[in-house]
Order: structure tokens, then sequence, then C-alpha cells
């Protein structure tokens, strides 16, 4: 997607009011007045707007919100004088303005830095992509003029950045309120609420974004990297950046390239002198990794739709897995043991009086866990596997002595919520599907026992 202006045919010319308004404020001279709110030809834009269409919205955040199209749009005497050559011609610039008023939906697109990715194969799962990218494809899809037009030291490099792989997101987004509260959606906040309230699964990124990681992560990465005993991931997110195609939306400053990771590289050139120079560090993936695919394709992107509306994946499943792969330490542990939890414990696991015996016995809540486990996997191994792990987290939890975690165990952790969660698609797709997430777990309950016996 590419954020160039519109073109304009005889049947899309927008108000000529419009036009006059705009065309009045490209005649001002460089630098512009210095109060550009009280400014006559600006309150004269502002007006027309207000009067041509009916969600303007209020004085104040209307003219934030035209403050900042303009700039978009390359207003003359707020260029800088090298950049000059960057405005738009005043009757595209109005139909511009026209266009954003009227719309009811912008288009979003993310473009999140696989930083640490060794080489992989392009990849297409619903609205994401995989891909490296040409710097001229980067320099389009980021409306490198745009960025100039707002700030002059502005700039997105491409160039280096066209080193890395991205995972790119598309997201459509209805628009509904009035333009101000595109343009500072701060002033439109709901101030009677506690900002310092803690929201307990609170995304670090876009929800389009973290879904797109979820269905990224699905696959094998602990069995592809190569060094899994420094990392199972074959890649880091360190951040997004998001393109909007509104013209009324704030824009976000570029990012750096310094921001990845680079390591030193040099060659010989023709003549035989030693070349210096960086290149991006690589975390290499074995030839498997070309398998990613398999994994990462539009069936499976509905597949993992379809099942995240199932009953299956009503507990905080999915924040929990990505939650382990955007953090370190001690963190990505506990958050890849409790997605087990969150996928197959029950609240009722917690209450001697009140759950169910197997067998005439009364196995505790981790045991549970593990007998569900190992009938979703089927494999007798999880049991073991997973109350070994859970130890090592209440270790931690209640504060007992305790040694490093191996980093075989952290990546068996990964590996056995991975599992979890690729089981639990699966099952949610079974049809017909099952009556409830309580009878489902029970029914696995059932099946595990045979692997726990009546250990309580």
């Amino acid at each position: 997607m590419t954020l160039a202006a519109p073109e304009i045919d005889d049947n899309m010319l927008p108000p000529p009011d419009l036009i006059q308004a705009v065309a009045g404020l490209w005649r001002l001279d460089p630098p512009g007045p210095d109060n550009v709110f009280s400014a006559p030809a600006f309150i004269r834009l502002r007006e027309v707007c207000q009067r041509l269409y009916p969600k303007a919205g209020s004085k104040d955040a209307l003219a934030a919100a035209l403050s900042g199209a303009l700039r978009r749009l390359g207003w003359p005497c707020r260029l800088a004088p090298h950049n000059a050559h960057l405005a738009l011609p005043a009757e595209l610039a109005a139909a511009s303005l026209d266009e954003a008023f009227r719309r009811t939906q912008s288009r979003r697109v993310h473009i999140c830095p696989l930083d640490c990715a060794d080489d992989l194969p392009n990849l297409s799962f619903g609205p994401n992509r995989v891909r490296r990218m040409s710097a001229g494809e980067l320099k389009a899809l980021v409306a490198s003029p745009r960025l100039e037009r707002i700030n002059p030291t502005w700039t997105f490099d491409a160039e280096r950045f066209s080193e890395f792989s991205w995972l790119v997101v598309n997201e459509v987004v209805p628009l509904d309120g009035e333009p101000g509260a595109r343009a500072l959606p701060a002033l439109f906040l709901d101030f009677s609420r506690d900002f310092g309230a803690i929201e307990p699964h609170q995304k670090r990124f876009a929800a389009v974004v973290e879904t797109a990681l979820f269905a990224l992560l699905l696959a094998p990465w602990e069995d592809w990297t190569v060094h899994g005993d420094l990392d199972w991931r074959g890649f880091r997110v360190p951040w997004i950046y998001t393109i909007d195609d509104d013209l009324l939306a704030e824009s976000m400053p570029p990012p750096s390239p310094e921001t990845l990771s680079w390591e030193p590289d040099f060659f010989f050139d023709e003549y035989g002198e030693t070349i210096e120079l960086e290149r991006p560090t690589r975390l290499p993936l074995s030839d498997c990794a070309a398998k990613a695919i398999e994994w990462l394709n539009d069936a499976a992107w509905n597949d993992l739709i379809r099942a995240r509306e199932s009953s299956l994946f009503g507990s905080p499943v999915e924040h929990f897995f990505v939650h382990g792969f955007l953090v370190d330490g001690i963190d990505e542990f506990l958050a890849h043991i409790t997605v087990v939890e969150a996928a197959l414990g029950m609240s009722s696991d917690h209450h001697a009086a009140g759950r169910r015996k197997i067998g005439g016995k009364n196995p505790g809540a981790t045991t549970r866990v593990a007998a569900r486990l190992a009938a979703l996997l089927d494999a007798e191994t999880a049991v073991a596997d997973f109350k070994r792990l859970f130890e090592v987290r209440s270790e931690f939890v209640h504060g007992r002595s305790m040694s490093p975690i191996p980093s075989h165990e952290r990546t068996l952790a990964r590996r056995l919520s991975r599992e979890t969660v690729v089981a639990l698609i699966k099952a949610a797709l079974v049809r017909p599907a099952p009556a409830s997430r309580e009878a489902y777990l029970d029914t696995l309950l059932d099946a595990g026992s045979r692997f726990i016996g009546t250990v309580p």
C-alpha cells in the first residue's frame, strides 16, 4: 500500500469553496503566520470545513486536525527550503482533504522488523506477509515524501532497513469519530477513568499484529534454530511501525535502523584493500525452516481464526503465548507454563471439595492439568515434563531456593506451550464442536487418567 494523493477527475472535484480556501493558504509566504490558528486564511479554511462536513467537530479540535493535514500535504510556507518541491498543487491538496473528510475507513499497514532473522521463504497468511523488501518498496510503503513534509529530519533509512526481513500486517479500520479524534486521540480520552489501573492482558502491539505473531509462532522455531541453547527464537520483533493512509491521523516518527542488531563485517575490494562495514546479525536456522510455508499459509490462517472463536480459546491462551515470545528470562519461562495452564486448567481444579474425583482419588490441580496435557498430546512423557517444569515455576513464585533454569528446560517449556496451542486449534475445529470448554476438559481428564493412574 502506498499513500499517494488521489488523482483528480471531473467527477470527483472538491467543492470550489474548499479549493479557494486551500489556495489562499498555499499563497502565504514562508515561514507563514506565527499563530496559525488565528491567521485569516486558516480560519477561512476551518469555517469552510465546518460548513461542508457535518462531522467536522469542535473548532479547536478541527483546527488541530487541519494543521497536521496541511503539513502532510506539503503546505508551502511550512516546508523547509530544500523540501519546497514536495508541496502538492493546491487543487490536489484540496481533493486529498475532501477525501479525508468523506472517507469511512482507513487502511493501516504495520511493518514489523524480524530482527536477527535468517533467510526465510516469502510467506503469505491472511492479511499478513513475511518477506524482504527493496529500498524502493520500503520508501513507497512508508510514504517518504509525506514524512519529509511533516518534519525535514524525519527520514526512513530504506537502504539499511532493506537488509532485514519484515512481517507486514494490513488492517482496515472504520472511521466514525470527528477529525480531531483521529488527529489527537489523547484529547478525547475518558478522563474519569483510572489511568493507574493495570490491564491484566495488555497488548504490547496492535491487536492485529499480535494475532499475526500468534500465527507465526505456531511454527516449530525451537526445532529449526541451530543454536537452541542460546535462543529458541528464529527472530525478534523489537517494535512495529504503523503507516496510516488517513490524512487526518497523527503520524509516527520513523524508527532508526540502529535499534536493530548489527555486527562488524568486512570484505576485500578489487585492490585487495579491506573494507569494513556492518551487516545484520543472524540467528542461523536449519534447512527445515523452508517448511515454514507449510505452517503459514491462508489455510492455516483461516483455521486459526475459526479456532479463536471456539470456547476452547475463551481463556487468555493467545496473550500468554505471544507474551512468551516478547519477554525474556524468568518472565518468558512463566509465560510458557501459563499457556498450558490457561489452555487446560479450570478454576474448579483448585477446590478439593468441589472437583470431580478420578478413580476414587482426588488429585491436585497440577496433576489434572498434566493429565489433560498428556491426553491432548497423546504423550505420557508430558505428565512428568509438565510437573517438573511447574515445580520450577513454583520455586520461583514462592521464593524458594532455586538454581538457574537450563536452556533445554526453557526450550521444553516453549515446545509444550506451542504443542498445546497447535493441538487445541485442531480440537476446536473438530465437528461437532465441543459442547463447552468445561465438557471438553473433563473429557481430556478422563482420557489422561490412564497416564497418571491414581497418583494424587
